[in-house]
């Protein structure tokens, strides 16, 4: 992904265990990535996003977080095993692990089958929160399953929504905060 070759351990009952599923590759593959600052890579199952954009920025401080104590463990494994050293992973539900930390992107493939009003919808609106202004959350989501829905939390919540990229049938989209 993104001329890189990471290497991940996956287990069973964690998302997408057997290969980096499509949704997630088009997230890696168009996301938008500051110089430096911070990343949070929000409901990290094992560590694919949050380690390849650790690996692409070295300057950036990745913060990774699940609710799963598995993948948590996964992820900080993942990150050793492929030299992200500035990587750290938190276990915990939503923002309540990052609660007093403001970052300068938030990104995530949200767990659209664990409930949209549930899980979705926190992981949208509490964005703004934690972000700094000019701060963007960006996320994947598939066109047909909570498409528009998702897009239109983004626009609530930022004021507008832009697609960065479009493909297998998913749409990146991103919101940034203004003010």
């Amino acid at each position: 992904m993104r001329g890189l070759s990471p290497e991940f351990i996956t287990s069973s009952g964690i998302f997408s265990h057997k290969r980096i599923d499509n949704g997630t590759r088009l997230l890696v593959e168009s996301m938008e990535l500051p110089e430096e600052g911070k990343l949070l890579d929000l409901g990290c199952g094992y560590g694919a996003i949050g380690v390849t954009a650790a690996l692409l920025n070295p300057r950036l401080e990745v913060t990774m977080t699940d609710v799963n104590s598995r993948a948590v463990a996964l992820a900080e494994e993942n990150a050793a095993r492929n030299g992200a050293k500035n990587v750290i992973t938190l276990q915990g539900n939503l923002y309540e692990p990052v609660e007093a930390t403001i970052f300068d992107i938030i990104i995530t493939n949200p767990p659209i089958s664990a409930g949209m009003a549930r899980i979705v919808k926190p992981m949208i609106t509490g964005a703004p929160t934690h972000l700094n202004i000019g701060g963007s959350l960006q996320l994947v989501v598939q066109s047909n399953k909570g498409g528009r829905t998702v897009a239109a939390l983004i626009e609530e919540a930022f004021g507008e929504v832009e697609a960065l990229a479009k493909g297998s049938g998913y749409r990146v989209l991103k919101g940034v905060k203004k003010d």
